[in-house]
């Protein structure tokens, strides 16, 4: 039930709310083919292959990736078909996904000149952080981390005033950044970027998992599913790392929940340095075309 709710109050925000003029980015022909064949249960890397293949700079990207330090190997890779072998399926169509969400929302503007590079780290460690745990899909988690807060160029694209909005939330030191936002437009990105992942058709627990990544409430509440609470504590944890390692001197939400997703997933403190020195090479090989 608690899930129906969200989908009701995503589609009146959109249909009727404060979004409904508000312009959602379509999702890119080249996603809509890959999700069609994820969909079919047991995807043909044939066909992954051919797909990626399809555009140059994709291409590209996916043979950088696959040659960054993130994977050690001998000799390089120099083709798609060998990116995706030494990837595997699932973690190439993670890849794919942040191309193409990359295409689709151009960012012009100074404020947020480092999007793409932390949503790439937050998805990667998300991705990470799920293959350490059970029962948890890591190219799910992977994807849901490059969604996170994708809403947040889209409102900028969209709303007028939200340049400034996000300049105050960013600096304000006695409420929450989207509690600024909701003060501002009476929404926030949290629901933006879950319209946009709801709209091109990921999976739905990715779409419930971005509305609920500041909700940190969430994580006491067994109305919902366990797959989606596990999303929402990975997030808030690979938030801290991505932060730690930019250099990020307060991570107000941290110190307020952290503790709280930690317990959630049972991870103790020593697990969670160990994980910043895991992923410091992974984090520094990004880079965004």
């Amino acid at each position: 039930m608690k899930v129906a709710k969200i989908n009701q109050e995503l589609d009146q925000a959109r249909e009727s709310g404060p979004l409904r003029d508000i312009i959602i980015p379509p999702c890119p022909e080249l996603l809509v083919e890959l999700q069609r064949e994820v969909n079919q249960g047991d995807p043909d890397p044939g066909a992954i292959v051919q797909i990626a293949g399809s555009d140059v700079a994709m291409a590209a990207s996916l043979i950088r990736i696959a040659n960054s330090s993130l994977y050690a190997r001998s000799q390089p890779v120099r083709t798609v078909t060998e990116s995706v072998s030494m990837l595997g399926v699932g973690p190439t169509i993670a890849v794919l996904t942040g191309f193409l969400a990359r295409s689709a929302i151009r960012i012009n503007s100074p404020l947020i000149e480092h999007f793409w590079l932390s949503s790439t780290r937050r998805s990667l460690a998300m991705g990470y952080i799920a293959r350490q745990l059970y029962d948890v899909n890591a190219d799910v988690a992977q994807t849901c981390g490059l969604f996170c807060h994708v809403g947040i160029p889209v409102m900028l694209q969209g709303l007028r005033g939200y340049s400034g909005t996000l300049v105050e939330a960013m600096a304000r030191q006695d409420r929450t950044f989207i509690q600024t936002e909701n003060a501002a437009h009476k929404t926030d990105h949290a629901v933006v970027g879950a319209i946009v992942a709801k709209t091109w058709r990921l999976p739905p627990v990715i779409s419930i998992a971005v509305r609920l990544h500041h909700d940190f409430s969430a994580l006491r509440d067994e109305g919902i599913p366990k797959d989606v609470r596990n999303l929402v504590a990975i997030a808030s944890i690979a938030e801290y790392l991505v932060g730690q390692h930019e250099g990020v001197q307060e991570q107000r939400e941290w110190e307020t929940h952290g503790h709280e997703s930690l317990a959630y997933l049972q991870v103790s403190v020593a697990e969670l340095e160990t994980w910043v020195d895991a992923l410091y090479p992974a984090f520094e090989s990004v880079t965004v075309s």
